[in-house]
């Protein structure tokens, strides 16, 4: 990225520079004018149009630092005000280059905000025009590519982390088995804990995959036709024997007969996954309610619960791969930290979203709100002999 704005500002500075020149060529041929007529300030006749069509902010500046010409981008960012260049270190990396005639880049963060940012970081180029203390600034917006960057840092240091615990569990448990191959008991229950960490290390892995395929926000390859009604009962099927281990009630309800335009597997995985964890975090004897409603062109299909609740300062960070609100609950449940972000991706592969509801020690609910099938959530009818059957 770093690499293609430099190539790319070389090439708007290369560019402006030969507009600069063959101006001053053509309008001294023309009138017999020195070249002192370029110290007026006026804009070189085609940088305008060169600076109109690139994406990054730029901006030129005449001798005495007053903005001949911004570009809609760097006014959007608030780079400038009127005639004047608002960040300091720009205007004072402008007036070195003015000095010393040499090209700088660097990268700055510039307060305020656009879009939401409450600090914009910039990489920036700052070239001279000429002779007469004209100067050319070009400031890229790299805000988000240093996010994700961020993101991706954090992601590998967590998946390291998270394999590396089960990994060395399982090989301590195989060192302590073989230790104590004279105790048939013990041997028994190392063996156990071996298969649940197995077990543990399987769900990441599998996690990870699922997570690659979606994490794009990519639209599905092959979507087709899906029955919400099957979607929700082959969710509630994979996560009966978990619920019944605590004695919670999986409850399907809300409207029949709705469908979206997707795909199945991908929906039976997400909803697989909000039910896991409704039960994870809900106590003994309790009920979780699945329930799809049409909603216009959409379809909303919920997933509620009688648990402990989600704290308010957690429901921003919730969809985030590896966050966990209780993560004792969580690793003695075996779970893996990134069921809610398949959630969210699932949902995003869609061209959908999902949202939270919750309140400490009144439960929470999940709501995924897809697109329908057909552009109207109407339910269909069943055949008669089917309903029956």
């Amino acid at each position: 990225m770093a690499m293609s704005f430099a190539a790319l500002a070389g090439f708007v500075v290369g560019a402006v520079a030969v507009l600069f020149y063959r101006n001053q060529i053509e309008v001294r041929g023309r009138r017999g004018e020195t070249s002192d007529d370029a110290e007026t300030g006026a804009l070189p006749q085609g940088v305008a149009s060169v600076l109109a069509v690139l994406p990054s902010s730029a901006v030129v500046l005449d001798a005495h630092d007053r903005v001949l010409r911004a570009s809609s981008a760097a006014r959007a960012f608030s780079l400038v005000k009127g005639e004047r260049l608002m960040a300091a270190e720009l205007l004072a990396l402008a007036r070195q280059v003015r000095r010393d005639g040499e090209i700088r880049e660097s990268e700055i963060d510039v307060a305020g905000h656009k879009f939401g940012q409450e600090v914009t970081n910039f990489a920036v180029r700052v070239a001279p025009l000429g002779s007469h203390g004209q100067v050319l600034v070009l400031a890229e917006d790299q805000t988000e590519r240093r996010r994700v960057e961020a993101v991706r840092r954090d992601f590998v240091a967590n998946v390291s982390h998270e394999l590396k615990t089960p990994v060395g569990a399982l090989s301590l448990l195989a060192e302590t088995i073989q230790d104590a191959a004279d105790d048939p008991e013990a041997v028994t229950r190392f063996a156990g804990r071996m298969q649940h960490e197995a077990a543990r290390l399987t769900y990441l892995v599998q996690d990870l995959i699922t997570l690659s395929r979606i994490q794009g926000a990519e639209p599905i390859p092959t979507p087709g036709q899906v029955a919400i009604d099957e979607a929700v009962h082959d969710a509630i099927d994979h996560c009966n024997t978990k619920a019944i281990a605590k004695d919670i009630t999986l409850v399907a309800g809300g409207t029949e007969g709705l469908r979206i335009w997707g795909d199945e597997e991908l929906l039976v995985t997400a909803l697989r996954n909000l039910i896991s964890n409704a039960i994870a975090y809900s106590p003994e004897h309790t009920r979780v309610v699945v329930s799809a409603r049409p909603a216009g062109d959409c379809v909303e299909i919920s997933v509620s619960d009688q648990g402990i609740g989600i704290p308010e300062e957690s429901l921003e960070r919730i969809f985030e791969r590896f966050f966990r609100v209780d993560a004792a609950r969580s690793r003695a449940t075996g779970g893996t930290g990134l069921g809610l972000a398949i959630v969210k991706h699932v949902a995003v592969a869609h061209a959908g979203e999902v949202s939270v509801w919750s309140k400490e020690g009144s439960g929470s609910t999940f709501t995924m709100r897809l697109p329908a099938f057909g552009g109207s959530a109407v339910p269909v009818q069943r055949p008669l002999e089917a309903a029956n059957g």
